[in-house]
């Protein structure tokens, strides 16, 4: 016989398909043998149609296409005889699924099938609705399947049962009609029948409210009498799972219970004792019987308060953590995570174990208990936790250090009960994993320090010693730096030291030399040098006997491929050489930052501040991070290289920076300070001329928006380009500093003209505000427009800290004047006015266009409004 021909047996074919030893002979035999199937259906033999059905099932299983048989399970179907029938049926659940329009053929072979007298060719029209049942399909033979839930044989109505499942998750609106035949089921006697009649009302109750309602008021009595007679039933062999009588049927009748009492104290009161009673006969020394009583937890914890019922349930689950049993401790840490929002006192008693699953060999129960710690934290227990973790972070696997390490530092910002101990805290977890600490956990430490005027001397002594022990712990290395730098006298002197702490010897060349050692080992990291190099020119001030030894390290980094830290050694260098005598103010402490300002932007409460400067930093070469952009960048979606960094320091910087008086009391030393602050930058900068003159002012160079704590040097600030965005000074910083600096740049006021004029327009009104815009030009210069703002109120009340901002492209230039108050007067009773300049590179081929921003309070609270000006006249 031919090995590939129709007659050829299954087993045959699965043979001769086995031993192929390729792929490309596989798919050779599968070819041959798909040819000589079609062969026999275009012939329409019927002898070998029972065998080829089977054969292109196995074939289908491996995943080759069989579309060309699906007809043939179509014919079988609609034979006479139930082996036909059984293999038609079989081939349709597995050829085809419900997206196949072909299933519309089937529809009424089914629906006869399904008032056959023979009840297992009903059975097998039943099993194939069941799988491939389409939303038409379930409407069309609804009704059938609503009659079989009660016909006589218990495995037909199983079978209805499961079907009804299908139809109604296809077509919920049908639900309705199976209410009452459902009920009927949970009366069964059989288990069979009655496990999937609790599943269909399960799943009807998700879908249905009419039917929820329903069963809550009819059938739970029933359901609670079912669940006990289970519970305190004899041994019966034929339902018995590890000496349980069918857990399988314990576990659906309390999710059935879960369901009807979520959400009705009634209901929930009625199933109170029942789930007690399971909770507490439940044998938990087989997985048969965890099963039932994570079941009865889940339930306890879903349905509405009992204080009793809930304490047993995390008793449970803490019988659970002290299993062997990998899934048994996981399930239990996942239900305790939502146990703690619902009786968090009956979760704490359990703390001590989940403590100890964090340290598990298996890495998912670790990570969930990890999860659970962190959400056991609070202000009485803070401490005791945090040792435990961090005692365990020293022998923690590597991989699992980074979430252990940012959980901890989550918990030490959030529950410190103190900031000494706060510091203590963070010093031990960069010690141990200063590699897996985020840059924002260590910054908001020096925040925390700068802050702590009484510990800069215990601090900067702990984090001595701490990198003394662990210099490779990058973010470590960071912090002690910047101490060193800021407070190194304090090192040196032991001052500020507490009543508990030991005194240590540390000389001046020993704190040089830590930053030494730091900027050599880590000269991969262009962060920890650049700091390094800060710390040392603080140093040298600090520390006078060793300035040539840190002119000497600096020296060394003035041949360094990275820009930023060539210019900072040559800065640097110069500083210490040429400038002695600026140099002590050069480098005083910065002043205290802003904690609550820090932790609010990290928490993204507070937005960036906008900086009033015209110019902004420059790019940072070699992949240094850039300073973050401020909000009206993100506006009109602006790259932020050129955009200044936001700042919360006041606008006098300058005097700090090069020791001159800018009160603006000393009227009679005006031109003097203007003439010496002039010969400090250019002594400072080794320059013997007086830099050109800009569109950007000194006063938008210098204001209080700037970054006065940027790695920047002051030549960058002089430099730095024009940003494409502005915010108006206030008039009094910008008064003081143009009298300062009056020799730098031309006046900020603009300038009269009687230029071109333009219609004005209303460039943003809302409800309560109007912004009118008036245009000029100047004569003979086109690119250049001058716009008059008039700001009017149309609201009751009196707008105070009023602000305008404006950002435009990169082909404009923007220049704002001050504005003529920052108070609005109510009712139209009165307006502010501001000047704007607004220089166009492209004039002539692109039209103006700006993004506005106004902020202001009204009855104490913070207001503000946004809009997008394209009406401006054209020819501008």
């Amino acid at each position: 016989m031919n090995p590939f021909s129709s007659g050829t047996r299954l087993r045959d074919m699965i043979r001769s398909i086995r031993a192929c030893k390729t792929a490309a002979e596989e798919r050779g035999v599968i070819r041959k043998e798909c040819a000589s199937i079609r062969d026999a259906i275009s012939e329409n033999g019927q002898d070998y149609m029972h065998r080829n059905l089977a054969k292109l099932m196995f074939i289908h299983m491996l995943g080759y296409p069989t579309h060309f048989g699906q007809m043939e399970c179509l014919k079988s179907i609609a034979s006479s005889g139930f082996p036909e029938k059984r293999i038609g049926y079989l081939g349709l659940m597995l050829l085809l699924d419900e997206r196949q329009e072909v299933l519309m053929l089937v529809t009424n072979s089914i629906k006869q099938d399904l008032n056959h007298t023979n009840q297992y060719i009903v059975g097998l029209a039943l099993c194939a609705l069941g799988n491939i049942c389409s939303a038409e399909m379930a409407r069309d033979l609804a009704p059938e399947v609503e009659r079989l839930l009660q016909f006589r044989d218990p495995n037909i109505r199983k079978k209805a049962a499961l079907c009804t499942i299908r139809i109604i998750k296809k077509v919920p609106d049908l639900a309705e009609n199976f209410i009452n035949p459902a009920a009927s089921l949970l009366k069964e006697k059989h288990h069979g029948v009655l496990l999937t009649g609790v599943q269909l009302c399960t799943d009807m109750c998700k879908v249905s409210t009419e039917a929820l309602e329903y069963f809550r008021k009819k059938c739970i009595d029933g359901l609670v009498k079912v669940l006990k007679d289970l519970t305190n039933s004899p041994y019966a062999p034929e339902y018995d799972v590890s000496g349980i009588a069918d857990p399988f049927l314990h576990i659906r009748l309390i999710k059935l219970l879960h369901v009807l009492g979520q959400g009705d104290a009634d209901a929930s009161d009625t199933m109170n004792d029942i789930l007690a009673q399971v909770a507490t006969k439940t044998e938990s020394n087989k997985n048969a019987g965890n099963a039932i009583l994570y079941e009865c937890v889940a339930t306890i914890m879903g349905i509405e308060y009992n204080g009793g019922l809930r304490v047993l349930a995390v008793n449970i689950l803490g019988r659970f953590l002290s299993s062997r049993d990998n899934n048994s401790r996981y399930v239990a840490l996942n239900m305790l995570m939502r146990a703690i929002t619902l009786d968090s006192q009956a979760v704490q008693r359990h703390r001590a174990t989940i403590v100890e699953c964090v340290k598990d060999s298996d890495a998912s129960i670790r990570k969930r208990a990890l999860e659970l710690v962190y959400l056991l934290v609070n202000d009485s227990n803070v401490k005791a936790l945090t040792k435990e973790l961090i005692d365990y972070l020293e022998v923690s696997d590597p991989e699992f250090k980074e979430d252990l390490t940012a959980k901890i530092c989550s918990i030490l910002e959030k529950f410190s009960p103190e900031k000494k101990w706060y510091i203590d805290q963070m010093v031990k977890v960069l010690s141990e994993a200063g590699n897996y600490v985020k840059d924002d956990v260590w910054h908001g430490l020096i925040v925390v320090v700068t802050n702590t005027s009484n510990l800069h001397g215990y601090t900067v002594r702990a984090l001595y010693k701490a990198v003394q022990a662990s210099s490779e712990q990058e973010s470590l290395v960071r912090v002690a730096v910047w101490c060193i730098g800021e407070y190194g006298e304090m090192l040196v002197g032991n001052a500020g030291m507490l009543d508990m702490e030991a005194p240590i010897t540390v000389t001046e060349a020993d704190a040089v030399g830590v930053v030494e050692t730091a900027i050599k080992r880590h000269s991969w990291d262009l962060t920890t040098r650049a700091m390094c190099l800060v710390s040392l020119l603080k140093l040298s001030s600090r520390y006078p006997s060793c300035a040539k030894r840190i002119n000497e390290i600096i020296h060394h980094q003035k041949g360094s491929l990275v820009l930023e830290l060539q210019q900072r050694a040559i800065e640097f260098n110069s500083i210490i050489e040429k400038h002695e005598k600026i140099r002590s103010a050069l480098v005083e402490r910065i002043p205290v930052l802003d904690e609550a300002t820090y932790n609010g932007r990290r928490a993204g409460s507070i937005p960036d501040v906008v900086s009033t400067s015209q110019g902004g930093l420059p790019k940072m070469p070699n992949g240094l991070a850039k300073p973050t952009s401020a909000p009206l960048v993100d506006l009109l979606d602006l790259s932020s290289d050129d955009m200044p960094a936001p700042s919360p320091s006041g606008g006098d910087f300058l005097q700090d920076l090069l020791g001159v008086d800018l009160s603006p009391s000393s009227k009679a030393e005006t031109n003097q300070t203007q003439k010496n602050g002039t010969d400090v930058l250019l002594d400072l900068l080794s320059i013997g001329t007086p830099p050109a003159q800009s569109n950007s002012t000194m006063a938008d160079m210098f204001s209080p928006g700037q970054d006065n704590k940027s790695s920047e040097g002051i030549l960058d600030k002089l430099t730095s380009p024009s940003a494409p965005s502005a915010q108006a000074p206030s008039p009094i910083a910008s008064s003081s500093m143009m009298d300062l600096l009056d020799g730098f740049g031309p006046s900020s006021s603009t300038p009269e003209t009687n230029g071109t004029t333009h219609p004005s327009i209303v460039a943003f009104e809302s409800s309560t505000l109007q912004l009118t815009f008036k245009f000029s030009k100047e004569p003979g210069n086109p690119q250049i427009t001058l716009i008059e703002a008039q700001f009017s109120n149309k609201s009751p009340d009196i707008y105070s800290n009023f602000v305008f901002q404006a950002a435009v492209p990169k082909f404009l230039q923007l220049h704002l004047d001050p504005a003529s108050s920052n108070t609005l007067p109510a009712s139209g009773n009165g307006s502010i006015s501001q000047k704007l300049r607004v220089s166009n590179s492209q004039h002539g081929k692109k039209s103006l266009v700006m993004r506005m921003r106004i902020s202001y309070q009204a009855n104490n609270k913070d207001v503000l409004e946004e809009g997008q000006i394209s009406n401006f006249p054209r020819g501008l």
